[in-house]
């Protein structure tokens, strides 16, 4: 038995080798030798003469041409001094229910006296210096004493946008609320299963219009919606009607802020702008005017706010300015009476930045707001 199993054994040998010529025969009739050979997998910027870059290396080259690395390129870019976010004032907000009392003595504001500035309720701020022993009622800075109706403001918002070494290679933006992840554009696409937290930094390397809505990318198969980000996407070229090679760009449709050196990016962060009618008027305008502190108001009864003790305030088209707004807790969507808010760490680190005649260029690259100047009043706040 076991010379029978080595004799076909031996047969099977004999003839296995003309089964594998047939093979190669066959192969070489249905596919000519041309020469080519396959790349090894990886990301081919330019096209390779002596391979053929297919397979896995046509996606890596893809994701190489959008800027897109593994690991991911870090942003060459770090966190302003925290301490750009603290100031030397108090803030009380007053309630929004009641009209606006003024009072010149402590006596008058315990006895509710008609002895008083008086206006219509609305969006009031002061700057205080001190309480009296009840913690009831409030001296301004102003020398006036106001009741405590409404709040002391504890803790002021600590966002702050980024410094940069360079100009970065990609577009970037911060999240202004926690947002989902999508394998792919569009609100019908699988989640991943991720979300972004609020106020995370991420990279975009490619913007695609899906449900009438931009979405970003912002790793591989990670896609967020573009309305929930405010992007900067970085360019150097000075713009049409700015002369120099420094200036601050704000970007209504992104609601963003970027700043340029020598023409190159060396700041950035997310705003909050005029808000529909108070639109922040696009154009080239230059800072007129800079105070460390301003007292904004606006006596309209319909309207009426006054802010006490406005940090770095900085003049650029009448009565909008560059400015701090203790007041925000967000920022990433229009919200001001035309003034373009920044965190208080943000708005100092640009106010030491700046000088009087550095350019303010405003735009929006949407077409969305109005270039009519109609429409523009003075603005404020």
């Amino acid at each position: 038995m076991k010379l029978r199993i080595a004799h076909l054994l031996s047969i099977a040998l004999l003839l296995l080798p003309s089964v594998v010529v047939k093979a190669q025969e066959t192969a070489q009739d249905n596919e000519p030798v041309n020469g080519a050979v396959v790349c090894q997998p990886g990301a081919y910027l330019v096209v390779p003469d002596d391979c053929l870059a297919i397979g896995p290396s046509i996606y890596l080259s893809e994701l190489a041409r959008l800027g897109m690395t593994n690991p991911p390129r870090p942003l060459p870019a770090s966190k302003p001094s925290a301490d750009l976010a603290q100031i030397p004032h108090r803030y009380f907000r007053y309630s929004d229910q009641m009209p606006t009392r003024f009072y010149p003595s402590l006596a008058d504001a315990q006895a509710k006296s008609e002895n008083a500035l008086t206006y219509a309720p609305g969006f009031v701020y002061i700057s205080y210096t001190s309480m009296d022993e009840s913690g009831h009622f409030f001296l301004s800075k102003g020398g006036y004493w106001i009741r405590g109706d409404g709040y002391r403001v504890q803790e002021l918002p600590t966002f702050q946008g980024l410094v940069f070494n360079e100009t970065p290679r990609v577009a970037f933006g911060w999240t202004f609320e926690t947002i989902p992840v999508k394998s792919a554009p569009g609100y019908s696409s699988a989640d991943t299963g991720d979300e972004i937290p609020l106020w995370s930094v991420v990279q975009v390397y490619k913007t695609e219009v899906a449900d009438n809505m931009e979405w970003n990318l912002i790793g591989p198969g990670q896609w967020v919606e573009g309305r929930k980000v405010a992007v900067v996407t970085p360019n150097p070229v000075t713009p049409e009607g700015v002369t120099g090679n420094r200036w601050i760009e704000v970007n209504l449709k992104e609601q963003s802020l970027a700043v340029y050196d020598n023409n190159q990016l060396v700041f950035a962060t997310m705003i909050a702008t005029g808000a529909k009618p108070f639109w922040t008027r696009p154009g080239a305008f230059q800072i007129f005017e800079k105070k460390e502190s301003e007292t904004m108001r606006n006596n309209d009864p319909s309207d009426f706010y006054y802010l006490e003790d406005v940090p770095y305030t900085m003049y650029f088209d009448g009565a909008r300015a560059l400015h701090a707004a203790y007041w925000r807790t967000h920022f990433g969507f229009p919200q001001s009476h035309g003034c373009v808010n920044l965190s208080v760490g943000d708005a100092h680190w640009l106010f030491d930045w700046a000088s009087v005649g550095d350019w303010v260029y405003v735009h929006d690259p949407s077409g969305e707001t109005p270039t009519d100047p109609a429409l523009y009043s003075s603005g404020a706040y």
